[in-house]
């Protein structure tokens, strides 16, 4: 292909033209105006000058044209993956791709993307594909796409596009779809109370009637309930434990369904403790009462009722019972109105001297079987006939006493037990930087597990659950020595700190607990039991999909499971009769908001740039309209055809050069033409 161009290279600078062109029409009008007989000739002289100064020439081209580059975007997303709409994207590339090889003025860059944990972002993956293309080579942008796209600029003009993109929009829009929206939803919640929902129904091929909602905490048993569709509705679970509780609410199928990934949602409430109230009541005065009471003053967020015993009702002396307290200490209160308000209850070295009455006893032992949580620190008393066992409080406790004492140095061990329980498990294996006990109190374990025994394996510290309740009984007075620092101390506020948080049912210290995570693409199940082993994990996708996987033990009592991780969503796991859920990406995935086909996704642009939305259906048998192509600047779509702009883009192989102005011949037209205007001017 030939071209010939005309080109001028200015021998003087703009400017210095400019000022000669405006000198000469001055000149040049003076001299008309004053009828002077030369002008004409003179105004000749002058534009040839200004020719020869501009140097102009005539380039004559050999041209090979430029093939114009056509973008096809595919979105990639969640939602591209339903009903037939990744088949319709195969099928459009197919057909595109046909068409570039029909034409040798037309190339065809694919690119696919969209897909974020934050939505479909379709804008940001066609960017990037128009990154390394020329501008002035683009034919046009075809992007196959659901049109359920989160990142639009706000500014249409923004991509600054010189051709015309097409939407061909993937799927059925007259295809209904039942999803559920949780308009809002809570942080945090105090343990044990209710938190509230507010969800509503969309079901447009419904949009009357009512639809049953299942609710699920940590993917324990359902909740379920029936809401009208259509309408905002509120719905409750109890917060049961502090930390992440995960809530899955899950809407019943609907009459026409897309896909069931919208009909869930889950939200992550964080459950927080109110002020945690401890009642701690002392037996009798003694080293260790200090320590206990030091430890849970330390922690601000625990309110400490603590009821120590200075003098026993069966101490003689003169002293009237008027004067024994300041005020009446409100036994009643704490024990038969108000013992259910309290977290925990310790007995520290108690023996029974009537104090508190039997009744009340039987008491704490109904609070600790209806969830309460109680911890007995012994001493000498309760190998006795005093003794706590000899109650009603024994139908709770996890051991009775054989009426032994051991008064001989010894060192507590963490035991085979304890070394796989979530309490002590961290401390296995630190005994040697232990300082010693010089008393034990013998006993024989009747229900929970030993954690601490001593050396030649007599129980210590047993944890046990009794009914709804847990119980813990320390079988020595001693431990106070290790918050002294006594020969080196020991783990004294960790070890009573675990077990308190144990007693109050903190899931982290559970003996049999399943808990996962997810981190960078890989599920990570971690499964803490008292057994030998661990049961397979049985895993549900968030696309249904269902796996089996072993677990591998990586420590005593600690079983792992590793698997990648391909989808986004909810993940259910269980482990036996535990279950737990993890999310892989956000808990309720923007994509997955909406997955009807939505034409008007990409109308902005599409508008901003000339083009086209078209409807091309599902399945492999599309709907595709005619691809024209066209000039720029014209109509770029239709009803049924779409335009790829032919922009006539050029690459020059050779180019030659013709002087318009030699410089002999210039000198001897500017001579003629000066010569003329004298002559004419001299008559």
């Amino acid at each position: 292909m030939t071209g010939t161009t005309l080109a001028f290279s200015p021998l003087v600078g703009t400017s210095a033209l400019i000022g000669l062109a405006v000198l000469l029409t001055g000149v040049i009008a003076y001299a008309a105006l004053r009828r002077l007989p030369g002008w004409p000739w003179r105004l000749l002289a002058g534009v040839t000058v200004l020719a020869v100064l501009t140097n102009p020439s005539l380039v004559r081209e050999e041209r090979e044209p430029l093939s114009d580059i056509a973008l096809l975007v595919t979105d990639d997303s969640v939602s591209m993956q339903i009903s037939g709409r990744r088949q319709a994207g195969e099928a459009t590339a197919q057909a595109l791709r046909a068409a570039a090889e029909a034409d040798p003025l037309l190339d065809l860059v694919e690119i696919t993307g969209g897909r974020a944990e934050d939505g479909t972002r379709l804008v940001e993956t066609i960017t990037e594909g128009l990154a390394d293309i020329p501008r002035g080579r683009l034919a046009g942008i075809v992007a196959v796409s659901d049109g359920q796209v989160h990142d639009l600029p706000e500014d249409p003009g923004a991509l600054s596009l010189t051709a015309p993109l097409h939407h061909f929009a993937a799927g059925s829009a007259e295809a209904g779809d039942r999803r559920l929206v949780i308009e809002e939803a809570p942080r945090y919640g105090l343990v044990g109370d209710p938190v509230s929902f507010t969800l509503r129904v969309e079901d447009p091929a419904a949009a009357e009637g009512s639809a049953e909602v299942t609710l699920r905490v940590d993917g324990g048993d359902p909740i379920t309930a029936r809401v009208a569709i259509g309408r905002t509705v509120n719905v409750e679970a109890e917060v049961r434990h502090r930390g992440a509780n995960v809530v899955e609410i899950e809407v019943e199928p609907g009459r026409e369904e897309l896909s069931l990934l919208n009909n869930r949602a889950a939200v992550s409430v964080t459950g927080v403790r109110d002020r945690l109230r401890v009642l701690l009541v002392t037996g009798e005065p003694h080293n260790g009462a200090r320590a206990w009471r030091d430890l849970l003053k330390s922690d601000p967020s625990v309110d400490l009722v603590h009821f120590t015993i200075l003098r026993p009702l069966d101490k003689q002396d003169a002293t009237p019972p008027d004067e024994l307290a300041l005020i009446a200490f409100p036994v009643f209160e704490l024990f038969q109105q108000r013992l259910e308000e309290f977290d925990l209850v310790i007995f520290d070295r108690y023996r029974r001297r009537g104090i508190l009455s039997p009744i009340y006893i039987g008491n704490i032992a109904r609070y600790v079987e209806n969830g309460g949580a109680l911890l007995v620190t012994t001493g000498p008393p309760f190998a006795g006939p005093a003794s706590l066992a000899r109650s009603q409080l024994a139908s709770v406790l996890p051991a009775r006493p054989n009426g032994q004492i051991a008064e001989e140095r010894f060192t507590p061990q963490v035991s085979e037990t304890g070394a796989r329980h979530p309490v002590t498990a961290p401390m296995a294996g630190r005994e040697a930087s232990w300082g010693p006990w010089f008393r034990r109190i013998g006993a024989i374990p009747i229900s929970g597990e030993t954690v601490l025994e001593s050396p030649d394996g007599e129980p210590l510290l047993i944890l046990s659950r009794q009914e709804q309740g847990r119980t813990a009984i320390l079988m020595s007075d001693q431990a106070w020595l290790w918050e002294r620092g006594f020969e080196g101390g020991g783990p004294h506020d960790e070890l009573f700190r675990r077990v308190a948080h144990w007693l109050m049912g903190e899931p982290e210290l559970d003996e049999e607990r399943l808990s996962a995570s997810v981190s960078a693409g890989e599920l990570i199940a971690t499964r803490s039991t008292l057994a030998d082993s661990a049961p397979p994990l049985e895993i549900v996708w968030p696309s249904g999909a269902e796996q089996s996987a072993e677990m591998t033990e990586t420590g005593p009592g600690r079983f792992e499971a590793r698997l990648g991780v391909e989808e986004t969503g909810l993940i259910r796991l269980r482990s036996g009769e535990l279950t737990t859920v993890v999310s892989a990406g956000p808990l309720n995935p923007r994509e997955y908001e909406d997955l009807t086909v939505d034409t008007d996704g990409l109308a902005p642009l599409v508008d901003a740039s000339g083009g086209g939305v078209f409807e091309v259906g599902a399945g492999e048998s599309v709907d595709l309209p005619q691809l024209r192509r066209t000039r720029p600047g014209s109509l770029q779509h239709g009803e049924d055809w779409a335009g790829l702009q032919r922009n006539g883009a050029y690459e020059v192989a050779e180019a030659r050069r013709t002087p318009l102005t030699p410089g002999l011949l210039a000198v001897l037209v500017l001579l003629a033409l000066i010569g003329l205007a004298w002559r004419r001017e001299g008559r």
